[in-house]
């Protein structure tokens, strides 16, 4: 089981590499959401912003609120980040699960 500082370096991992991609996926999609992140083995979560292509004001702590919401274990979080979790076959397993709206999900898709 993965930590929660190491989920959480993941996620900014992620933000950064959104952030270098930020450019030529805005031109694409024009998604802002909000986000949250519930590392399910953990019993804890993270949440931010998604926009301009670009995962900002990330913090701790869950949003019960968000648009978007993603729950997961932390190997998987993990795995998914690194990009050695396939996202259909993780949300066919039920490994994890994403609450949205099915047009913010061909979105986040393409931010992925």
């Amino acid at each position: 089981m993965a930590s929660v500082e190491e989920c959480r370096q993941a996620l900014q991992d992620l933000a950064a590499r959104m952030d270098a991609n930020a450019d030529k996926v805005r031109k694409q999609v024009d998604f802002d959401r909000t986000l949250a992140c519930r590392i399910t083995d953990l019993d804890t979560a993270f949440h931010g912003r998604l926009t301009g292509g670009r995962l900002v004001d990330l913090t701790d702590g869950d949003d019960p609120k968000a648009k978007v919401a993603l729950s997961t274990t932390s190997d998987d979080l993990i795995r998914l980040v690194r990009g050695e979790l396939d996202i259909p076959k993780a949300l066919a397993s039920r490994q994890m699960s994403i609450n949205a709206n099915p047009f913010d999900l061909l979105k986040l898709r393409k931010l992925l």
